[in-house]
């Protein structure tokens, strides 16, 4: 099961097991039974405190892993290899003892919930957002002896997935019915199951002292803000739903420059690593809801707390306009994509559509054209919106054909990626097919600027942050930078160079104006 190089990591990774544990394995007569059966053998005789047993799991094949003498607690319904063998390797670890990185405040409020929490995670072994959810849950599993935590592959437990109409992984149940879907940190699921939690943390963040810098975003221009306002020596801080924000949605990054390879949660570990070097506090699982300013400007949170910092930097990014439509969510990164530039050429000789007859979806086609074997635009309306240079080099290239009046009705995949699309001729109803490799969504992206509605900031009517090229907003000590502005360009690389403008910006601020307290304590007393 496993080649010489995965043994020798393996192997490493083993000598960190502090005390003895027990691998049970349930199988049946099926291959796959014998190819689990196989991998937990050769993990047991690379370790003299790893033992195994036979399981008694209602699902085979699977494995389960337990502290020597307890009940297991940590579940793999399937072969946890592709992108869950590192969560069968944490496994492993922490059920001998090895701790975990984590924030230790989290861990601690893992320890304490109270209750029974029977976790199942669906799974893909090819999902790269499935193993941070797989192993979040595996942690909680051994930590607190009320939950436990089975990942299922989806592929061999068809039945099950067919039965709870399963479309999208990963997808957790809690107790028998749905808890979440995507992507989901520790601290999300934490702060779902201890209620009291919002309020506690919501109680603490109001009690901080005010900050020199506040960013709000942890995306890649967030994070260049806070590293370039931290480099100051000035009190800095990012408060932001997760950390990386939709660079975390992002498979493949090779325009980075210097860096011809990279994933999007690779890079977002590094920023927040780097972030971190300069003792930058980052305030996860937060959502901004207001912003106003009383000399200090004031950040409301949807928690219930309220910063404080001399100065703001607004790094919310922006969203991805949805289809809305059957399958976009089942496919997304599996065929389904946003960014031609960053995915084009993984569809190098393939067959792809457009979504979006605008400027951003014919300038897509155009770019694609070069790089895929055909592209089709698939436009709504009877009539492209983009400009007339754009339409006429589009219909100027053999490889590119438009359809219009189409609405989009449904993407289709064979269970692991993108085969074609359905769309409806909006002239006659009828509903035809579409064989195509890619989808690329181009229907527009959404600021995250709906707090900033009604607010002293100004935006555009597409709900851009109106900013000047020092990224200072309407509002006098307020900044913005990346995706949420009115920066033409909406790449990683561009972001975090506004990022680092707008964080000088906010700098050269602060050094010619007096702090609120110098201010007031200057006003004349009244008589």
């Amino acid at each position: 099961m496993l080649d010489t190089n995965l043994k020798q990591q393996l192997n490493g990774y083993l000598q960190y097991i502090v005390n003895p544990i027990e691998i049970s394995v349930s199988g049946n007569d099926s291959d796959k039974s014998a190819e689990l059966l196989a991998l937990a053998s050769e993990i047991a005789e690379m370790s003299p405190k790893i033992a195994m047993t036979d399981g008694s799991n209602v699902r085979k094949p699977s494995m389960s892993i337990a502290p020597q003498g307890q009940a297991p607690r940590v579940h793999f319904a399937g072969i946890p290899m592709g992108h869950e063998f590192t969560s069968l390797v944490l496994a492993l670890l922490q059920s001998g003892g090895h701790p975990s990185k984590a924030d230790p405040a989290v861990l601690e409020q893992v320890k304490n919930l109270k209750g029974e929490f029977h976790f199942e995670t669906y799974i893909s072994l090819s999902c790269h957002n499935c193993p941070d959810v797989v192993q979040a849950l595996n942690l909680m599993a051994t930590l607190n002896p009320g939950i436990s935590h089975t990942m299922i592959d989806g592929a061999l437990f068809q039945d099950e997935v067919n039965e709870r109409q399963i479309m999208a992984v990963p997808n957790v149940y809690l107790n028998g019915q749905p808890f979440s879907q995507g992507r989901t940190s520790l601290e999300e699921i934490v702060a779902k199951l201890d209620t009291g939690a919002a309020e506690r943390k919501a109680q603490e963040l109001s009690e901080k002292a005010p900050y020199d810098v506040l960013v709000v975003g942890g995306g890649p221009a967030g994070a260049a803000a806070a590293i370039y306002a931290a480099r100051k020596g000035i009190r800095t801080a990012i408060v932001a739903e997760r950390f990386g924000g939709q660079v975390m949605d992002t498979v493949g990054i090779e325009n980075f420059i210097s860096v011809p390879y990279t994933e999007g949660p690779k890079l977002a570990a590094s920023l927040e690593q780097h972030v971190k070097q300069y003792g930058v506090e980052v305030i996860t699982e937060q959502r901004a809801a207001a912003i106003s300013k009383d000399g200090y400007v004031n950040v409301d949170l949807a928690s219930g707390a309220t910063l404080k910092s001399r100065a703001v930097i607004l790094a919310t990014g922006a969203r991805w306009r949805d289809l809305n439509v059957p399958g976009e969510l089942e496919y997304r990164t599996k065929g389904v994509a946003y960014c031609p530039h960053c995915d084009g050429p993984f569809f190098k000789g393939k067959r792809v559509a457009v979504i979006g007859g605008g400027n951003s979806g014919i300038e897509a086609a155009i770019d694609l054209a070069g790089i895929v074997e055909h592209v089709t635009v698939v436009e709504f309306a009877d009539t492209l919106r983009a400009d007339e240079v754009l339409q006429k080099k589009a219909r100027s290239m053999a490889n590119i054909d438009i359809i219009m009046s189409a609405r989009t009705t449904e993407v289709i995949g064979d269970g692991s990626k993108v085969v074609g699309m359905d769309y409806e001729d909006r002239t006659t109803g009828e509903i035809k097919h579409l064989a195509v490799a890619g989808i690329f969504v181009q229907i527009g992206l959404v600021p995250n600027t709906e707090f900033l509605k009604g607010s002293e900031i100004a935006l555009t009517r597409f709900g851009e942050i109106e900013i000047d090229t020092k990224g200072a907003t309407s509002l006098p000590g307020v900044y913005a930078a990346g995706d949420a502005t009115t920066v033409p360009f909406k790449q990683i690389i561009i972001s975090m160079g506004a990022g680092a403008t707008a964080a000088l910006g906010a700098f050269d601020y602060l050094i010619r104006t007096p702090e609120p307290s110098q201010v007031a304590s200057a006003e004349p007393a009244l008589a």
